[in-house]
């Protein structure tokens, strides 16, 4: 799937935040004289003051998070925790502070900055210093434990070992049931140690909390979105009660082509999917899968990481040409140290944090990304997703920190995507990627079918990671039913089983990185709505007049001009201001992603009549 940033905004969309010196009262206590009848000027003080603070301590704990994500070492993790507390300890002391000017009537600005900074933290920290210490403690731990997971059938021979990279391969080429099943299996092993700490960082998240006001972690994270928890709940569910006619369709599809070939006895033709058949360590893309689903065998060569291959093309070349795409629509090209500072490839000496993420720096345009780079058409997507995040820093790191945000988190993650639905066939093509395209309908459906096995087969796994833990998060789901829980909403959602017994003495979530890097996931669902959303309006605004599944943007300043005002909002306004700038409209609607496959869907139906759909 597209790859979130590690950290796209250090307060408001990551679980740690970081430090500076550890001597904060004096930036966010008042003067005595002031506490008995704060103002509206104090209040804009307040805010500026942080503002300024924030900056100095979010650039250290970003300079100690790189090291620790690209140098994985028992002493790297040690520095970036210490880091994290620190600003966990100023962050919570700055929004206690904040109280202050409850009830007071102030200008917008100030108000917005003021509930931005109450909900700036997805793990906020306890008061009490040792349980702070702790928390940010178990945070890098556990994404310690994730970057530095191997797999070796001889614990004494590290040439036996394998990596999350190394299994994924496996997932995605092998066709052999048990090969699979050994691949899929192994990498869950590297989570099981997780599993009391979560339990501890679960309970420690919480009291820090309600110490802000708020029931739990999840009510925290929900009230992130210019409305109130219980409103977002039912937005999701609005949302994807508009998509999920369509997954099932897919999911009937797929499921019987995955049982012709492994076997009624393997995948019963009326149940479940076993996870580790869809190509993906986690079931959450299915695109590897596409020869065995494949519509028409002869029609249209869209094996785009062939191409890649074929032509020599390096990482850095993928990375160049993403940006091209960019800087076609009148955006910037990125800076020179962009190419300087990034991290394209694994590294062959040390641990690193392979999981793709965008980052600035310094929040004063020190662009980059963080990839082990695979000469492969998702990596080649992925890093216009990535791209995307860095554009939005591009055009919002002169705002006050507290801004210096998505609209809401799934603007950012939709960005770079929206792009990527400009990367047709026709541009790759026009850039020399492709050669020869068809343009039959055959070609379309085999396209479309192929973009569905990722865009389409997500929406589910979007959602339910986030049902997981938000019941997590409230007890619903207790320390003695993590697995159960996750496995029945997977079950629930995306119609996937465990392809054997899982014992509550593993810990299946902290095998996918946001668990234990504690990154909210409902923004990526959010994400596979809003792209389509934008590439409609985009499309609009360069003149194209067809289907929307044959637009590309590439090339048009107009569209650029309408994505760059949207991006340089920030979360200055709220988001159906931001959604409003960019396409008229100030609701989020699927309606866009459903126009978009309207021909995969027809042809889809017509093969599944006689099918009994659902699980």
């Amino acid at each position: 799937m597209r790859r979130q940033p590690l950290l796209t905004f250090v307060l408001a969309l990551t679980a740690i935040a970081c430090g500076g010196s550890s001597h904060h009262h004096s930036t966010t206590e008042p003067p005595a004289d002031e506490a008995a009848s704060p103002t509206a000027e104090e209040a804009r003080a307040f805010v500026a003051r942080v503002n300024e603070d924030l900056r100095r301590l979010a650039v250290n704990q970003q300079r100690a998070e790189w090291i620790k994500s690209t140098y994985i070492t028992h002493d790297t993790e040690i520095v970036a925790a210490r880091a994290n507390e620190a600003l966990m300890a100023y962050t919570s002391q700055a929004i206690a502070d904040a109280r202050r000017f409850d009830g007071l009537e102030l200008d917008e600005d100030t108000a917005r900055q003021l509930h931005l900074l109450t909900i700036s933290q997805s793990l906020p920290a306890p008061n009490d210093p040792a349980k702070r210490r702790r928390l940010a403690e178990i945070a890098a731990q556990l994404e310690g434990l994730y970057g530095r997971g191997k797999v070796c059938s001889d614990p004494a021979d590290p040439e036996t070992c394998r990596d999350l990279q190394d299994l994924s391969n496996v997932l995605a080429e092998s066709r052999d049931y048990d090969e699979l099943l050994e691949a899929w299996n192994g990498w869950r092993t590297i989570a099981t140690p997780m599993r009391p700490m979560y339990q501890e960082f679960v309970s420690l998240g919480n009291e820090g909390a309600r110490e802000i006001g708020f029931d739990d972690l999840g009510e925290l994270w929900r009230a992130g979105y210019d409305m109130s928890p219980g409103e977002f709940d039912a937005e999701v569910e609005r949302l994807w009660e508009q998509v999920a006619p369509l997954y099932e369709q897919l999911h009937c599809y797929v499921r019987a082509k995955l049982s012709e070939h492994y076997g009624a006895e393997r995948v019963p033709p009326q149940g479940p999917i076993p996870a580790h058949l869809l190509g993906n360590m986690w079931a959450q893309s299915w695109e590897n899968v596409y020869p065995l689903v494949e519509p028409y065998e002869t029609e249209g060569d869209i094996d785009v990481t062939r191409a890649l291959e074929r032509n020599g093309y390096s990482s850095r070349d993928m990375v160049r040409m993403g940006e091209s795409f960019f800087t076609s629509l009148g955006l910037a090209p990125l800076p020179d140290t962009f190419w300087e500072r990034s991290m394209f490839d694994k590294p062959a000496d040390r641990d690193v944090v392979c999981h793709a993420s965008a980052w600035d720096v310094e929040f004063d345009n020190d662009l980059r990304i963080k990839m082990c780079i695979q000469i492969n058409e998702e990596d080649f997507i992925t890093i216009h997703h990535e791209l995307g995040h860095n554009y939005y820093y591009r055009y919002y790191y002169e705002l006050p920190i507290l801004y210096q945000s998505g609209a809401h988190d799934g603007f950012h993650e939709g960005i770079g995507d929206t792009l990527a639905l400009s990367v047709t066939p026709s541009y790759l093509q026009e850039i020399g990627v492709l050669q020869n395209v068809q343009r039959s309908d055959e070609a379309v459906i085999n396209l479309q079918m192929k973009e569905a096995l990722a865009k389409i087969a997500f929406l589910p796994f979007g959602k339910m990671i986030d049902q997981w833990r938000w019941r997590v998060f409230s007890g619903d789901i207790g320390p003695d039913e993590y697995n159960q829980g996750w496995w029945d909403l997977r079950q629930r959602y995306q119609g996937i089983a465990a392809p054997n017994e899982r014992t509550e003495a593993m810990f299946d979530p902290g095998a996918k990185f946001h668990v234990p890097g504690n990154t909210p996931y409902t923004r990526y669902f959010l994400a596979h709505i809003l792209q389509f959303q934008f590439h409609r309006a985009l499309c609009r605004e360069a003149g194209f007049e067809g289907p929307l599944h044959e637009c590309s943007i590439h090339g048009s300043t107009e569209a650029g001009a309408k994505l760059q005002a949207m991006l340089a909002m920030g979360a200055s306004r709220p988001w159906p201001d931001a959604l409003e700038a960019i396409s008229g409209e100030r609701a989020m609607d699927a309606s866009a992603l459903v126009e978009y496959f309207a021909p995969l869907l027809e042809w889809i139906q017509e093969q599944n009549e006689g099918r009994t759909c659902g699980w």
